[in-house]
């Protein structure tokens, strides 16, 4: 599986409903609303890098509402910690 991570400048007033968007495209697993000079990231993942490409150039910039988009490609994961469970706040 390849995995790009996505940095995405969206329009404030609409943050929410693209982050929405994005969270539906295929080949997005999930997408992120953070803070600092940028506004989301999305989790991109695909079994080929042409499918990269298609997420992202095809239709995650063609959202209305993102501005610009800076893609970085993970070459190896070096945790395989459940996420899930690292972030979990417990009952």
């Amino acid at each position: 599986m390849i995995t790009a991570i996505v940095f995405v400048h969206a329009d404030v007033a609409r943050i929410p409903e693209v982050a929405q968007e994005i969270a539906a495209l295929d080949g997005v697993s999930e997408v992120y609303s953070v803070t600092g000079r940028i506004d989301l990231i999305a989790m991109i993942r695909v079994r080929r890098h042409e499918e990269i490409s298609a997420v992202v150039a095809d239709r995650l910039n063609k959202v209305d509402g993102v501005l610009d988009t800076e893609t970085h490609i993970a070459f190896r994961a070096y945790s395989s910690h459940d996420l899930e469970s690292a972030f979990s706040i417990g009952d």
